[in-house]
């Protein structure tokens, strides 16, 4: 008997034919098997993402998404105000497909469809700013930058490579900003090149050795990158340790809250799960449990709290 009677799968016509086919040929079958009423939708235009969205949402039990992390932000957008939403489940095909790392889909689509056909349905927190939501992460300074310095010519050639050699660029240029940050009842001030508020754990495909960031928590991690040098890596890379006192930390610093407020001297770009969105000052807030999302498999909440 299959496990959902009626379901959507969504992707991307503008992509090329023949990875479409290939990619179609791959998850199709196995995702047919588990939804009783499946419907295949070729979207063209944003409108078009939207439009289907609005109007299948609140009528499938599950919901599939074939695309990367934008497609995925603007689906989240328009069913995060739904009364009703479906189970969701993401099939990587962009290029870094960090959420669903998260959530610990394997990157091959044909064992991504059979993971997450098969894995288990888990609540997740979302974000919401004043005019929008977002699922893995908002962010401003330098991973905002980064985004700005993609070139699209190596995006296309060389894939997830594009971010890092984008990063390397941007950190080379960082110019740090004034800020005032308010989280929950606490209140911080100082110099920053990037501020990250993070609900997911990955960044161009990378996962931010934080123990504490969790879909599930109704909290927010926020993380104040004061500058950009071996300092500051050293500092990433050790939060993690039992022993590690934060307080001694020169250029991070690591909150968790529920709401955050973030005001900057010059009005800063957002980026939300790597789109380009909004602007400075914000206000944010944790809506636990807004999303039910099938993960990769029966160890994925097992993963995603140790990593």
């Amino acid at each position: 008997m299959p496990r959902y009677h009626s379901g959507i799968f969504i992707y991307n016509g503008k992509k090329d034919e023949a990875e479409l086919e290939t990619a179609l040929s791959q998850v199709l079958p196995v995702l047919s098997k588990e939804v009783k009423e499946l419907k295949v939708i070729q979207t063209l235009s944003l409108e078009d993402l939207y439009e289907n969205c609005q109007h299948y949402g609140p009528e499938v039990e599950v919901f599939f998404i074939f695309g990367g992390d934008g497609t995925l932000h603007e689906v989240i957008n328009c069913l995060a105000p739904m009364e009703k939403r479906p189970v969701l489940g993401v099939l990587p095909g962009g290029t870094c497909n960090d959420f669903s790392r998260v959530l610990d889909t394997p990157q091959r689509l044909r064992q991504a469809a059979a993971s997450i056909i098969e894995g288990e349905e888990v609540f997740v927190d979302a974000g919401r700013t004043e005019d929008d939501y977002f699922i893995n992460f908002w962010g401003i300074g330098l991973v905002t930058q980064t985004s700005f310095n993609i070139d699209e010519n190596q995006k296309n050639r060389f894939g997830v490579l594009s971010y890092f050699m984008s990063a390397l660029k941007t950190m080379n240029q960082a110019t740090p900003f004034r800020f005032k940050l308010t989280v929950d009842d606490e209140e911080v001030d100082g110099e920053a090149v990037m501020i990250l508020v993070m609900n997911g754990q990955f960044i161009g495909t990378r996962r931010l050795p934080v123990p504490t960031i969790d879909l599930q928590d109704g909290k927010f991690d926020i993380l104040v990158v004061k500058n950009s040098n071996l300092t500051l890596f050293r500092e990433l890379m050790t939060m993690g340790r039992p022993q590690t006192d934060q307080s001694e930390f020169q250029e991070l610093s690591h909150y968790q809250g529920e709401k955050v407020n973030i005001d900057v001297e010059f009005k800063q770009d957002v980026d939300m799960d790597g789109e380009i969105k909004g602007k400075t000052p914000e206000k944010l807030e944790v809506l636990p449990e807004h999303f039910t999302f099938l993960t990769g498999g029966p160890n994925a909440l097992h993963n995603m709290d140790n990593p």
